[in-house]
């Protein structure tokens, strides 16, 4: 047995090994055209495509559409092993990951379910554990695949919107994720992006923020030419750079999809050229520094800059001089050229003139009790109430941080603090520090840190403060949570005969922290439950564990600060 286990370990570091190398070479070799297969069997339609501008991050997969509906059979897409099985509540909810001897990797996310041998090991594992959600890692002789095999159906959960299938291509070795389109997987497209409007911001040597000026224009065109409405020229002076609105379609579809290339010409030279081809998952949040994040945040459009942040964190930038930014020397007209592209090659022009204009200059008017702070370096803020640390590298640009004390809300047991505000956005989580009052601190385990604009961000007492990691800017203030999650039963009651159901079915919800466990129980034994944290809906599909005659059933809900709910009753088989 021991050899047996030796020889088995002895495979997989081999296997490993060569992925690896594998790996290193990818970018050096082309993919033959046939190696991948299409994970489904119909039409490859998209409703999103990779890199595309998504909420606080780049979309690293795309997004085949499934007719609106589940359960279309799920292929490996080339030889290789199931390196990973995982259930999250949401995310990429039920997920697939296979590994292949070229040295990438497949992804596959929002499953209905998984094929038979995956489904009865990952229940096994869920029930040793006793826990829904599972990130399970798999050696290469574990479950060997082989192009074709279905290995689940499509389904809808997760962090889904609607029913289709996210799929990824990554490095196996470095997790970068690739574009699937670029690596022989082909949808029709014939279609030319769409610009829909153009911007000019007046930078004049300050860090890009909510007070940037900027100047919108109204772009005309047909077939992939544009230019802007009734505007021969721009006027322009100081230092200044320009942004988009475009998006992307594809054939048989109305989708509005992301761009793969951006390209900005000033007299014919490149000043910028963006092509969203791979990237990291670290550098996801970045997507807030590469567009108007505070035009976003205000008014929900999505507008691409073309300069680049000083800490812009992305490498997608093929071309950039001056960060994308210019300053014109002359009083000369001048020929900017902007072009955007699809991954096919379909491409739209936007053709415009400038020209300096010393009336054109627009000063920002400096703000008072100003506290600047670099990008640069990390930062702390301290007043005695609140204590704010900023971590190096979690601000993209120079940042006039502005503090607040503000009177206290009706369920707070502090002040709200005004932390800077939301429209600046940051790449990673700050820690954040209230004090609390003496005469409260009896309920510090039960206190949390809450944004008024997105809810709890959790908290944890030390040292007569609450302590919390957002991930945002904005309004906060501590709040006491402990009111108990809320526990609905929907098709079972006390003393009900269930012989005809296939499941039990509860809605379960949590007013602040949030719900951080369930469990239910059958005859005092561990039970799985599963959760769709969109609708609230928990279930228990019954099985052969649970057979005929009279049963118990209880049901345990906890959030984040430990307060429970429990639900009991009996009933028939």
């Amino acid at each position: 047995m021991i050899k047996i286990k030796k020889n088995i370990l002895f495979l997989s570091i081999l296997f490993t090994l060569f992925i690896n190398t594998k790996a290193q070479e990818i970018t050096q070799q082309s993919i033959p055209a046939d190696y991948f297969i299409n994970p489904l069997n119909i039409k490859l339609l998209l409703a999103g495509s990779f890199g595309e501008i998504r909420s606080n991050h780049f979309h690293a997969g795309i997004d085949i559409k499934t007719n609106q509906r589940e359960g279309y059979p799920v292929y490996a897409v080339a030889d290789g092993f199931v390196s990973r099985m995982r259930v999250q509540i949401g995310g990429y909810g039920n997920a697939i990951y296979i590994n292949h001897p070229n040295g990438l990797s497949s992804v596959y996310g929002h499953l209905q379910k998984f094929n038979p041998r995956i489904a009865t090991m990952m229940k096994g594992i869920q029930y040793k554990a006793k826990s829904f959600t599972q990130d399970i890692m798999l050696t290469p002789i574990e479950i060997p695949v082989k192009k074709g095999d279905i290995i689940a159906w499509s389904g809808n959960t997760g962090s889904s919107a609607g029913p289709h299938l996210h799929f990824e291509i990554r490095n196996t070795k470095t997790e970068e994720t690739i574009n699937p389109l670029s690596l022989g997987f082909q949808i029709s497209d014939h279609l030319k992006p769409i610009i829909n409007g153009f911007y000019i911001y007046k930078t004049n040597h300050n860090s890009f923020n909510e007070f940037t000026p900027k100047q919108y224009f109204q772009t005309v065109g047909t077939n992939g030419i544009y230019t802007l409405n009734k505007v021969p020229v721009i006027a322009v002076n100081g230092e200044f750079g320009f942004g988009i609105m475009a998006h992307d379609l594809q054939d048989g579809t109305s989708n509005r999809n992301g761009l793969y290339s951006t390209t900005i010409k000033l007299d014919g030279n490149v000043i910028y050229e963006s092509v969203i081809n791979q990237f990291a998952f670290e550098v996801g949040r970045a997507v807030n520094a590469y567009i108007d994040y505070p035009a976003k945040i205000t008014s929900g459009r999505v507008i691409q800059k073309g300069f680049v942040a000083p800490n812009t964190k992305v490498k997608f930038y093929t071309n950039v001089k001056n960060n994308g930014l210019i300053e014109l020397s002359d009083n000369a007209l001048h020929e900017v050229q902007y072009i955007v592209k699809d991954i096919n090659g379909n491409q739209s022009e936007l053709k415009f003139k400038i020209k300096s204009n010393p009336a054109a200059v627009s000063k920002i008017t400096p703000s008072p009790n100003k506290q600047l702070m670099s990008y640069q370096t990390a930062h702390q803020f301290e007043n005695g109430e609140v204590e704010v640390n900023l971590p190096k590298g979690i601000l993209y640009d120079d940042l006039d941080f502005k503090f607040a004390s503000l009177s206290k809300p009706i369920y707070g047991v502090s002040k709200i603090y005004q932390i800077h505000n939301k429209l600046t956005p940051i790449h990673d989580a700050f820690e954040l520090a209230i004090k609390i009052d003496s005469n409260v601190l009896a309920y510090a385990d039960k206190m949390l840190i809450v944004n008024t604009e997105s809810g709890s961000q959790g908290g944890e007492a030390k040292n007569g403060f609450i302590i919390a990691k957002p991930k945002t800017f904005g309004n906060f203030y501590v709040r006491i949570d402990s009111v108990a999650p809320a526990i609905k039963p929907i098709n079972v009651k006390e003393g009900a005969n269930l012989s005809q159901q296939k499941n039990m079915l509860f809605k379960i919800s949590d007013q602040l922290a949030g719900i951080e466990s369930f469990n239910g129980y059958i005859d005092g034994e561990w039970v799985l439950m599963e959760y769709d944290l969109r609708n609230g809906n928990l279930w228990h599909t019954f099985d052969e564990k649970t057979g005929f005659g009279k049963h118990t059933f209880k049901l345990v809900v906890t959030d984040r600060k430990q307060n429970e709910k429990t639900y009991s009753i009996n009933f028939y088989r």
